[in-house]
């Protein structure tokens, strides 16, 4: 999901507008900063009330408007930002990349289509409390059962892939293994639990969503601070895992064509 800076003076009005209708699902995004040039501003209260935080900084005090700026990119945390984005490569390694190969090579295309419109539902409509349960539970629910098996194996292979690429192996065992199940998705933990691992990083804990922040445990243990590099890292065990998968999805293949042909 994108992450929205708003900015904003006064009272507020045109920040309120946004922040409601992301939190509405109108816009597809989370407002996440509030950056305002005036101390005081009523604005600054509508932002709290949203749990948003608040950036307010007074122009004269930066020498150029490209200082100012680069102050407003580094509140946006960028920690945060690198951790999102190698928390979404690892739980896409399974639901985007291997799952499909996987139900491809079970039952060719009609099957690898039919997962990834039920996986494509689970990403537009997969709500799972009010006002959108309705429409939502059963995409969901139907991922979590299509990504059952697929989740775990994507797991097995992102270890192999990182003990070929000289990751420490042994340390996304133990946490795939301890903290595979940390996660409100039955499968989403499996593979961030083996990425964190291997990469020696702590992924997930709280979260903000629609205003409200939301209590999770953390995934993997921080030998070190995470840092931009990271997010190529983590892509590069999504690739040799996929392609580990794809080998051995596609020797099975072969193996049942070579038998029924006997």
């Amino acid at each position: 999901m994108r992450r929205l800076a708003v900015f904003a003076s006064g009272s507020g009005t045109n920040f309120e507008a946004i922040a409601t209708a992301c939190e509405r699902g109108e816009i597809p995004a989370r407002v996440v900063l509030m950056v305002c040039d005036k101390p005081g501003a009523k604005v600054v209260e509508r932002a709290a009330a949203h749990g948003v935080g608040a950036f307010v900084f007074a122009p004269k005090q930066y020498a150029s408007k490209a200082d100012y700026e680069r102050e407003i990119v580094a509140r946006l945390d960028a920690a945060g930002v690198t951790r999102a984005a190698v928390e979404t490569v690892a739980e896409n390694t399974s639901d985007g990349v291997i799952a499909p190969l996987l139900y491809l090579a079970l039952g060719g295309a009609p099957l690898g289509f039919f997962y990834k419109a039920v996986n494509t539902m689970d990403s537009m409509l997969g709500y799972v409390e009010p006002p959108y349960k309705n429409i939502g539970l059963v995409p969901a629910k139907a991922d979590d059962v299509l990504n059952f098996i697929p989740a775990r194996l994507s797991a097995l292979f992102l270890l192999a892939a990182g003990a070929i690429l000289g990751l420490d192996a042994k340390n996304g065992w133990r946490i795939f293994r301890r903290d595979r199940y940390r996660h409100a998705s039955p499968n989403s933990a499996q593979t961030e639990s083996v990425c964190a691992g291997l990469l020696g990083l702590r992924l997930a804990g709280d979260a903000w969503y629609h205003g409200v922040l939301h209590k999770k445990p953390y995934i993997g243990d921080e030998r070190r601070a995470i840092e931009p590099d990271d997010i190529p890292r983590a892509c590069r065990l999504m690739t040799a895992a996929a392609i580990l998968a794809l080998l051995a999805c596609a020797g099975v293949k072969a193996l049942c064509i070579f038998l029924c042909n006997r």
